[in-house]
């Protein structure tokens, strides 16, 4: 347990570990502590952000969503290892977890208990962590990355005295969750661990920069057979999995909401997509063409934004 750190001091201890920090517009202030207290904090929370591209991600966890106001962290690490600071405060990134879990880690136990209550408010108690990642399991963690995680989470056990056990993700405290996906938190923790050996942080290393990842494909005809069937379907089958690529691309443009990413093409994708065929960016679309069943122009738009490509 430790009182939250000051601006000044957060800024401090992730650039002394060597990061790479930007200050976001005016994140000192953006907070949501009009909507309850910030602290004492127990840990650190990991996440992945289910978006592509650094400046829409950041703007996304500055900002947040009509269903989750920002900020929804307080720092966004970017596959370059540079770290946004977003927020300083309550943010919108833990949710209700268990308070068992967070016993756990107050406590810095050897092992994490499963998650199976939402009982307990973790915006109050974590600072959090968004990292850019798609979350689907075939984006890549670059090493310059996973670096930044493990030395912004050693930076903030560093500078309240905490161990590597003071770290989660987010898929440890909340029920459904599956961030951040990709890599394990227990491997994660071991680097957090060798790296608070290290009395004084050692300067980054330049890493190879990482060959660029192909472009994710989705093909058009799976994407408008799940468009048409899944809404009618029940409960929420995932029919094709590229729908989870387009859901993402809706989230970072602001039209879908986070906790409906879930590869099932039902009426709120319908809605959110036909919402992107009427804006401007995804063609002006008017009546019958604006439906929420995805064409191949709107579709080329959204995936030109998002960095996917379209198959007929």
């Amino acid at each position: 347990m430790a009182t939250p750190l000051t601006a000044d001091r957060l800024l401090k201890a992730l650039r002394d570990e060597g990061l790479h920090v930007v200050e976001h517009r005016s994140w000192r202030t953006n907070n949501r502590n009009h909507k309850g207290p910030w602290g004492p904090t127990h840990g650190v929370m990991i996440h992945h952000t289910v978006t592509s591209g650094t400046a829409n991600s950041v703007e996304l966890c500055y900002n947040g969503h009509s269903a989750l106001p920002g900020p929804l962290c307080h720092g966004v690490i970017a596959k370059d290892g540079t770290v946004y600071l977003v927020g300083h405060g309550r943010a919108n990134h833990a949710g209700l977890g268990d308070d068992d879990v967070l016993r756990a880690v107050a406590g810095e136990s050897k092992t994490v208990p499963a998650d199976n209550e939402a009982n307990t408010d973790g915006n109050r108690h974590f600072y959090g962590f968004e990292c850019v990642n798609l979350g689907n399991g075939q984006d890549p963690w670059p090493a310059a990355q996973l670096e930044a995680i493990e030395r912004a989470a050693a930076a903030l056990c560093r500078a309240h005295g905490w161990s590597e056990r003071s770290v989660i993700g987010h898929l440890e405290w909340q029920p459904g969750k599956v961030d951040p996906r990709g890599f394990t938190m227990n491997s994660m923790r071991g680097r957090i661990a060798d790296r608070l050996d290290t009395k004084t942080p050692s300067k980054p290393t330049t890493p190879a920069l990482p060959s660029p990842p192909k472009a994710p494909a989705v093909d058009l005809s799976k994407l408008i057979a799940a468009a048409r069937s899944n809404p009618k379907a029940k409960g929420t089958p995932v029919t094709y999995p590229g729908v989870r690529i387009v859901e993402a691309a809706l989230v970072d443009a602001g039209y879908l909401a986070k906790p409906l990413l879930d590869g099932h093409f039902g009426t709120a994708t319908v809605t959110a997509y036909s919402r992107w065929q009427k804006s401007k960016a995804g063609g002006s679309y008017k009546g019958a063409a604006a439906d929420g069943i995805p064409g191949k122009d709107s579709l080329t738009r959204l995936g030109k934004r998002a960095g996917f490509t379209v198959t007929p």
